[in-house]
């Protein structure tokens, strides 16, 4: 593993040189990740449902533009309505489903990073 104690190891990354990764007709991805750490921009058409699911991530979730529904808990019982310029905590391991209520820019962190986000393994989003 890298030592990232030295300056050298700083990086500098444009939103707009990373490549979107289209995950269904109605949601895009940009991703940068660290060791401990992952950011991403989440582009979701008004309408998109990022389906139910829960990942040992902690997840927080800042809504730069639109809305984003989400239902939090196995049963759904929790319904939390994220505006813009408003954020969302969800503790690992917590069910949650969510649908843009109109065109959305979300930025997700995790912590540490979603590995199935890295390596292409996250079939619930890949509809």
């Amino acid at each position: 593993m890298p030592d990232y104690s030295s300056a050298t190891d700083v990086t500098l990354i444009s939103w707009d040189d990373i490549p979107m990764e289209t995950l269904s007709p109605t949601i895009g991805r940009k991703l940068v990740s660290g060791r401990e750490a992952m950011l991403a921009h989440v582009y979701l058409e008004k309408g998109a449902i990022v389906p139910k699911h829960q990942h040992m991530n902690e997840q927080i979730t800042y809504i730069l533009k639109g809305t984003l529904r989400f239902w939090i808990g196995e049963d759904e019982g929790k319904v939390i309505d994220v505006h813009e310029g408003e954020v969302l905590h969800i503790p690992s391991n917590v069910w949650h489903k969510a649908q843009a209520l109109e065109e959305t820019l979300d930025v997700d962190i995790f912590s540490p990073p979603r590995q199935d986000w890295l390596d292409g393994t996250d079939a619930y989003l890949r509809k």
